[in-house]
């Protein structure tokens, strides 16, 4: 891919309190991100990432999951919505629903994820337990492309933060959430700037600042 000035169109999905989704808004006000947000679903008419969006002047639609017989007919609904909006990207930012493989396929190569933890190490939910169980000294986020399994989907960034002598889930989480609000931008930069692609199920950046000799040491000494 080359870049590109275009401002690709994002489309943004969430069911709570959306501070992804601030990191997103706030990174394509700043013009970090070239592109903009047209459009947040949610499938909770409670979720504050609504509120966010609003607030910001970006068009919000409530989606409920449960008025639907099953999971793919409450996906195309949220895809015509998309489509409707001239979403070019879709970004997960704390959608907690599984998408069905229909609507993976029609967005395959378009659509992100952001999962606290140092993929493919712990997916699924109460990831920061099971780091702490498991006696690992770092964990961190991952950015993914979405495929048709659980956090299963080619990696595109992480980022690494320490586990340290005490911590609990909570610290932990909100360790890593400080590293999601970089990682995420960045992510999105990367897709707008025509820079990330998906080829042959791998994720592809063109023209990263890659270092040979970087190392992350816990405890170092």
């Amino acid at each position: 891919m080359t870049p590109t000035s275009h401002a690709t169109v994002l489309g943004v999905l969430i069911s709570g309190s959306g501070s992804n989704l601030q990191a997103l808004m706030d990174g394509c006000a700043s013009g970090y991100i070239p592109g903009r947000v047209a459009l947040v679903i949610s499938n909770k008419d409670e979720a504050f990432g609504l509120q966010r969006a609003a607030g910001a002047g970006i068009p919000t639609q409530v989606i409920r999951h449960r008025e639907f017989p099953d999971r793919e007919s409450f996906d195309r609904a949220m895809d015509q919505a998309l489509r409707e909006a001239g979403v070019e990207l879709v970004c997960l930012a704390g959608f907690m629903r599984v998408l069905s493989p229909w609507f993976v396929g029609q967005w395959k190569g378009r659509l992100l994820n952001i999962h606290p933890a140092l993929l493919p190490a712990f997916p699924g939910l109460h990831v920061q337990q099971q780091a702490l169980d498991a006696g690992v000294r770092f964990s961190g986020a991952t950015v993914h492309f979405v495929d048709e399994g659980l956090d299963t989907g080619p990696i595109v960034a992480q980022a690494v933060v320490p586990i340290l002598p005490g911590d609990d889930a909570p610290t932990l989480a909100a360790r890593i959430l400080k590293q999601e609000h970089r990682l995420y931008p960045l992510a999105a930069r990367l897709f707008c700037q025509g820079r990330l692609s998906l080829q042959a199920g791998r994720a592809v950046v063109e023209g990263g600042a890659w270092d040979g000799q970087a190392a992350l040491i816990n405890p170092e000494n």
